[in-house]
C-alpha cells in the first residue's frame, strides 16, 4: 500500500509543478528563452501523468473486468 501512497504523492508533485509552471508563464515576465524552458518542462510533466493515469485506467478495467468474470461464475 505504501507504493500506492509514494505514486499519488508523485503525481500530486507533478501537478504542483505544472501549477507553477503555468503560473509563471501567466503571471511573470519571463523571456522567450526562459518561456519555451518552461513550456518543455510543462510538456514533459503532462506525458508523464498522462502515462501514469493511463495505467491506472488501465489497471482499473483489468480489476472490474476480473470482478465481473468472478461474479458471474
Amino acid at each position: 500500500m505504501k507504493n500506492q501512497s509514494q505514486k499519488k504523492t508523485k503525481i500530486q508533485d507533478d501537478f504542483q509543478k505544472l501549477e507553477r509552471i503555468i503560473n509563471q508563464l501567466e503571471n511573470e515576465k519571463v523571456g522567450l528563452e526562459d518561456s519555451l524552458k518552461l513550456f518543455e518542462d510543462g510538456a514533459d510533466i503532462v506525458k508523464k501523468c498522462h502515462g501514469r493515469l493511463k495505467k491506472a485506467k488501465n489497471k482499473f478495467e483489468e480489476i472490474k473486468e476480473d470482478l465481473e468474470k468472478e461474479l458471474n461464475e
